[in-house]
């Protein structure tokens, strides 16, 4: 659900389609990082999403370099991201890009093991809460 003020743009991210589903869940947090939009899921960084010049656009699945394998086995698209080589990639140019993208949001939803980071904020603030988390929050 979008709200409006009137008179005003709204800037919509092109990926915010994907990340919606997750906007229920009581573990989701969106924040930004780099120019990026992020998924947090339980306090874990899972997703992240970008829509700059390549290979800073598409999404980059947050996990660990031992966890990389069994996700490229089921998705040939994913690759380690050559700035992030930690972090893999689906690039948006990806023939497969919407249909692999939503799939790797629902394994994020349902908390896949292979899909995650712990979020080191140590130093940093913790990442803010969207306005509709805090709207969904209420009093």
């Amino acid at each position: 659900m979008r709200e409006r003020a009137i008179g005003k743009t709204v800037s919509v991210h092109r990926h915010a389609w994907l990340w919606e589903p997750l906007e229920s869940d009581p573990g989701f947090i969106l924040g930004s990082m780099f120019g990026t939009k992020v998924v947090y899921l339980d306090g874990r960084l899972a997703l992240c999403f970008a829509t700059k010049e390549e290979p800073w656009r598409g999404v980059m699945v947050c996990t660990g370099r031992e966890r990389q394998a069994g996700l490229r086995v089921a998705y040939p698209s994913l690759v380690p991201h050559p700035v992030l080589p930690k972090w893999l990639y689906l690039a948006e140019s990806s023939d497969d890009f919407e249909r692999t993208a939503q799939s790797l949001v629902e394994r994020a939803r349902q908390r896949d093991p292979l899909i995650g980071v712990d979020a080191n904020i140590r130093g940093r603030r913790a990442p803010r809460e969207t306005g509709a988390r805090r709207r969904r929050a209420g009093p």
